[in-house]
């Protein structure tokens, strides 16, 4: 396959500190300041890649239990892939994941029989990556790049997913389901969850109290986090249902499923707004199920 290998080290390419990004006393990055405004590809790609390398210490410490070293979690509804079966029969099957954080879907995948290479825009996520193939034995090829422009060879890939991965960060979700579709080969599969659209116009709190409508469900503008300088250090991208779908079909892939997964019952994990009393009411989590024509 023509894809690049992990380095001999096994560490992902070497990417900027996070300079100038203080970090909160939960050890995310502290802005200055929130806006609603326009945030190009270039911009939130550069944003994003710091803010994660700045927050990825404290976001696998807060969720790396419940996403675990070696397992698929699609959501924070609890579906995975395990009982999901979205993606087939994965053994012997070449597997892009996009967005792969700390690579535990990667290696579950890996342990499935896949040849899969896992990629992330953060070399902070991708060097945990790494330590944690070392300590499974499940070692898989890191590849730092930004989903919207994939440094691979066309029809290299039989699946191409995405579990909360790149795609609620990228300006261009246009361009970046093109690229998703040159790498895959005709007869492929692509699986994408992404925060639900609806999520868009309701507060980002986990209390059922506190859902209404806040802002519109039509305005795509961007939430973005600055610095003390008024530069992006955080960018996240709002699409409605429709435009999905018409970003899947306009790369030429074909929509044979739209999921709202429900709460797993039994699940009482919270995860920032997703929690079991919100998600026995309103959805929060999108899985686009999508295939390449013939």
């Amino acid at each position: 396959m023509d894809t690049p290998a992990a380095p001999p080290s096994g560490l992902p390419p070497a990417g900027p500190p996070p300079v100038g990004l203080p970090l909160d006393g939960d050890g995310y990055p502290a802005p200055s300041g929130v806006a609603r405004r326009p945030a190009g590809t270039a911009e939130s790609a550069r944003a994003n890649r710091r803010w994660w390398d700045a927050a990825a210490p404290a976001y696998l410490a807060e969720h790396g239990a419940d996403l675990g070293d070696v397992d698929f979690l699609w959501c924070p509804e609890g579906l995975r892939e395990a009982d999901a079966h979205l993606l087939g029969d994965v053994a012997g099957r070449r597997v892009l994941e996009v967005g792969c954080g700390s690579a535990p879907c990667a290696r579950w995948l890996r342990r499935a029989g896949a040849e899969v290479v896992a990629l992330d825009l953060s070399a902070g996520m991708l060097a945990r990556a790494a330590e944690l193939g070392r300590a499974t034995g499940l070692a898989v090829p890191l590849l730092q790049a930004d989903a919207g422009a994939l440094p691979l060879a066309g029809a290299a890939f039989d699946v191409v997913c995405s579990a909360f991965g790149g795609l609620p960060f990228v300006a261009d979700a246009d361009g970046a389901l093109v690229e998703v579709a040159r790498v895959l080969r005709p007869g492929g599969r692509f699986v994408a969850s992404v925060n639900h659209p609806f999520r868009w116009p309701l507060p980002d709190s986990p209390d059922p109290a506190d859902l209404q409508v806040t802002s519109s469900y039509f305005d795509r503008t961007p939430y973005v986090e600055t610095g003390e300088d008024g530069a992006t250090v955080y960018a996240e991208h709002h699409r409605t249902v429709g435009d999905w779908v018409r970003a899947v079909v306009g790369a030429g892939l074909v929509v044979e499923d739209l999921l709202e997964p429900e709460w797993t019952p039994g699940r009482t994990q919270e995860w920032g707004q997703w929690s079991p009393a919100r998600g026995a009411l309103v959805p929060g989590t999108l899985v686009l199920v999508c295939a390449k024509p013939r």
